[in-house]
This record gives structure tokens, C-alpha cells and sequence, in this order.
């Protein structure tokens, strides 16, 4: 169908993107579908609801430029790749090809750093955000804990890209990022850091990740941790212990089935009251635990 001016309707263009992005096995096609014709269009996702509801029509060339990008997204390359963002609580973080795209579910790991940071005993608490990819953690934590000083290390140089991008359009004053491997990360900071956080690459080298977005697209280094993917956690606790002084808090992504493990070896390595935490699908996401 068109309009009254021979324009495509939005509204039609639109069902014909969602059933191909769900003949492609896309989970969400009708969301994917709207974020797409916002990003041709520039507008919110809501302009595009609007606009479908009303009767408007698209343009011939937004028309070809939305079937282009749906061709895409039907190739399973992720959704945040073709639009060059990715949304992470309150912030609009540039990605693409060479930096893991954050998730959703990252966002809770970034509260319990945040809570952790607020309740710091200091005027102006340290943090650190250990292999931060695109910086979402520390960003978050900067922005949204502004008396806090953050420090973000990433040692890839694909990734880096990226971060350091995202710390320009930020512009967090308090906020610094290095180019460093996360095993010497900061020892000029020892024993002055109040919460450090990770997302750490934790995926079993012999596991093979479900969605095509991931398997394909994300960064090997950002997946991987080793033969049971806890290589760079064993890391990441020691480094943690080295940095954080006494009460200080450690915060590290896993995945589901990892807490238990991941509880254990921050035991053993001396760190205290190892707790794990579920993200809003009730699945383990995260454990924390206290520096003696």
C-alpha cells in the first residue's frame, strides 16, 4: 500500500522489516525493526511508533536505506553495530567491530559497583574498571558517582578505539583511561581503591556462545577466560587484592553457573563476605566480596 502521495507507508515498511528480521530468527524483530527506521529517520524510537500510528509515510530513499540495514541485521550483525550505539543506563556508548558490546544485564553490575562506590568512606573514593571495553562500567560509575575519581584500563587495541572515543563524548573530568593490561594495571593506586570492577572475559574456550551476534561479532579476547573461563577471574582477584584497601569492594561479571567457583577462589585468596547476585532474569550475574 502507499499513501495518498505514492510514498510507502511507514506502517507497511515496517511489517515487511519485522517479518524478515523473524524469518532470520531475530528475537525481538518488531523492536529491531523500529530502532532501525529511528536510526534512518533520526528520531526516537517513539517518533517511529508515532508516525506508524498516524499513517505517515516514508520516503523513497529512507525506504531503500531501512531495506538495506534490515538486510543487514537479517545477517544476525548486531543491531548496535549498524547503528554505531548502544544504550547503558543513562549513556549512549559509540561500538562497532573490535569492542564487546554491553548488555543489558551489565547495567546491574554497574549499580552494585555504584552502591559500593556511594558508600565509600571517603570524600573522593577511587574506582577502577579492569579490561573496560567500551568503558561502560567506568563511565557509568563517573557519571553517575561525580565526587568519585575513576581510573579505566584496556589493553586491546581494537577495543581501545572505542573507549577512548567513548571517554571524549562523555567527558567525565574525573574519569581516566589507560592503555595497559589488567594484571599491572594502576600500581600507583595500591591500597587506595574502594571498589574495583570487571567484566572480565569468562566464556569456556570449548563452549560455543548461542547467539550468532555473539559467536560472529564479539571480540574473542572479550569471551574467552580459558579452559573453564576463569582465568582472568583468578587474576582479576589477586590484582584486586593489591589494589583495594581494607573494606574495599570487588565486583566481577560471570556468567550463570560461575558464582560458586567465583566465590571460591576470592575465599581462598583472602577476600572476605563473597557474595552472588542475580541479575533481573534471576540468573547469577555477579559476585562481590570485601578486602580484609
Amino acid at each position: 500500500m502507499a499513501s495518498p502521495d505514492d510514498s510507502p507507508f511507514l506502517s507497511d515498511a515496517l511489517a515487511r522489516a519485522t517479518a524478515r528480521l523473524a524469518a532470520a530468527g531475530i528475537a525481538d524483530p518488531a523492536v529491531d525493526a523500529e530502532l532501525l527506521a529511528a536510526f534512518v529517520l533520526d528520531v526516537g524510537r517513539g517518533g517511529v511508533q508515532a508516525a506508524a500510528f498516524r499513517g505517515d509515510a516514508i520516503a523513497a530513499r529512507d525506504e531503500r536505506r531501512l531495506d538495506e540495514l534490515v538486510a543487514r541485521r537479517a545477517t544476525r550483525e548486531p543491531l548496535q553495530h549498524i547503528t554505531g550505539s548502544a544504550p547503558f543506563r543513562h549513556l549512549e556508548l559509540r561500538v562497532g567491530p573490535g569492542v564487546f558490546v554491553p548488555r543489558p544485564e551489565t547495567e546491574m553490575v554497574a549499580q552494585l559497583a555504584i552502591d559500593a562506590l556511594r558508600a565509600a568512606a571517603s570524600p573522593s573514593p577511587i574506582a577502577v574498571d579492569l579490561g573496560t571495553g567500551s568503558g561502560a562500567i567506568a563511565l557509568a560509575m563517573a557519571t553517575e558517582v561525580p565526587h568519585a575519581r575513576v581510573f579505566a584500563a584496556e589493553n586491546s587495541v581494537d577495543a581501545y578505539v572505542w573507549t577512548k572515543e567513548n571517554f571524549a563524548q562523555v567527558g567525565a573530568d574525573n574519569a581516566a583511561l589507560a592503555f595497559i593490561d589488567l594484571a599491572h594495571a594502576f600500581p600507583e593506586l595500591d591500597g587506595t581503591v574502594s571498589v574495583v570492577a570487571s567484566n572480565p572475559p569468562y566464556v569456556p574456550d570449548a563452549a560455543i556462545p548461542r547467539d550468532p551476534e555473539v559467536r560472529f561479532f564479539d571480540p574473542p579476547a572479550a569471551l574467552y577466560g580459558g579452559e573453564d573461563g576463569l582465568d582472568v577471574i583468578r587474576v582479576l582477584s589477586r590484582v584486586g587484592l593489591r589494589l583495594a584497601h581494607p573494606g574495599g569492594t570487588i565486583v566481577i561479571e560471570h556468567g550463570e553457573w560461575q558464582g560458586e567457583a567465583i566465590r571460591g577462589i576470592l575465599a581462598a585468596d583472602g577476600w572476605r563476605a563473597t557474595a552472588t547476585h542475580p541479575d533481573l532474569t534471576m540468573r547469577d550475574r555477579a559476585t562481590t566480596a570485601l578486602r580484609p
